[in-house]
């Protein structure tokens, strides 16, 4: 089940202190798993409803998939790093209650649990990017006892936490170097510490950019229909007192014709080979703006994020969403009973609006097909 903590803001201490001082703006953790690492079967998943905030700070306690499954679903965790840290906690969970006496038995049980977790968002490949993560780490360990790969399960998940975080600051200084002194960015729907394991991957090169001394304000396309750059994005610029004026979706090209915008700054769901990028819905279309304009358009997003199996954006996945999204935003009707609704959560960016993408191992420039071979050999 999912406990529902409503909860006062935390005061920052010393270590809130340190936490803002560095860019961080997040008051607790997005995602995390609450109990001792030797004992997997007892612990649970915690994390930060993103569908309350700006308004209140309300934590879930998940204890099982079912529960889990539904916060991804309903974008109460959300963003490709944090799905795929969802994923990986989502894994151990469903296995705490196992019966089963063999690595082989726990193996097919992993899998089913696996799929029932995939099916939640089919976009961001973050989230079975980790997901087989664990079951390779699950088959390379299929000889020992049960509750030894069990923790050596929850192991795997931690580190992907861990790494996540680190890889995040890579991405923000490598992209911190493409941003001038001052800037004006402008940037679409959340990449931030909310998205992944508490530092970002957009919002991540303007955190970094702002501790190398740069002077930034930003601009905060609100992304409808669920409004993640107004709710989400710009609660955190505000925090890490980066000054954020959020803006309309459709006010996009009177901002970067007359706002001196020096570059556009998002995240991905999901690249593949050719570069082209999966993002939330109204990407593509500010992708288009900002060609138009002659303003750079740079991807942060880390390697777990490109498919390496498929060729172009055409075939990524699209999820289209509840119809309710748009005609019933937050509960309250603003589109009449009987009008259709195409609702699909991401666009695909072609690669030739994309400036740079920006990874951990290096900022990859067009070509991007050429590119991202080349990261994919690892040369």
């Amino acid at each position: 089940m999912c406990a529902r903590r409503r909860t006062g803001w935390p005061r920052e201490g010393r270590a809130g202190a340190r936490t803002r001082a560095s860019g961080l703006a997040l008051p607790v953790p997005t995602i995390e798993w609450v109990g001792d690492p030797g004992e997997p079967r007892r612990g649970r998943v915690r994390l930060i409803d993103q569908t309350e905030l700006p308004e209140r700070l309300v934590r879930l306690e998940c204890r099982d998939t079912k529960k889990l499954w539904e916060a991804i679903r309903m974008l109460r965790v959300r963003g490709a790093p944090a799905l795929g840290i969802a994923g990986a906690f989502g894994l151990v969970l469903g296995l705490r209650g196992t019966r089963a006496r063999t690595g082989e038995a726990l193996l097919k049980e992993a899998e089913r649990v696996a799929s029932y977790l995939g099916s939640s968002r089919p976009t961001a490949v973050n989230l079975f990017w980790a997901l087989e993560r664990m079951l390779a780490h699950l088959r390379a360990h299929l000889a020992e006892p049960v509750d030894e790969i069990l923790r050596a399960l929850l192991g795997e998940a931690l580190a992907i936490a861990r790494e996540d975080v680190e890889v995040c600051r890579e991405i923000g200084r490598r992209g911190a170097e493409l941003l001038g002194d001052p800037a004006v960015v402008l940037t679409h729907c959340n990449a931030g510490g909310l998205a992944t394991g508490g530092y970002g991957t957009a919002l991540g090169v303007l955190y970094a950019a702002r501790e190398a001394g740069k002077r930034l304000s930003v601009y905060v396309d609100e992304t409808r229909p669920l409004l993640q750059g107004a709710r989400l994005t710009a609660w955190e610029l505000v925090r890490a007192g980066i000054p954020a004026t959020v803006i309309c979706d459709d006010m996009a090209a009177v901002v970067l014709r007359e706002k001196g915008v020096s570059a556009v700054v998002v995240g991905a769901d999901r690249i593949a080979r050719n570069g082209d990028v999966a993002n939330k819905i109204g990407t593509y279309g500010l992708s288009v703006l900002a060609k138009a304009h002659g303003v750079p358009f740079y991807v942060a997003a880390p390697v777990s994020t490109f498919d390496f199996s498929i060729a172009s954006g055409r075939e990524i996945p699209i999820e289209e969403r509840s119809p309710d999204e748009v005609t019933r935003p937050f509960g309250r009707r603003i589109a009449p009973e009987g009008a259709s609704v195409f609702n699909p959560a991401f666009d695909v960016t072609p690669a030739a609006n994309v400036s740079a993408i920006v990874t951990e191992r290096g900022v990859l420039r067009p070509p991007l097909a050429e590119a991202i071979r080349a990261l994919q050999s690892g040369s």
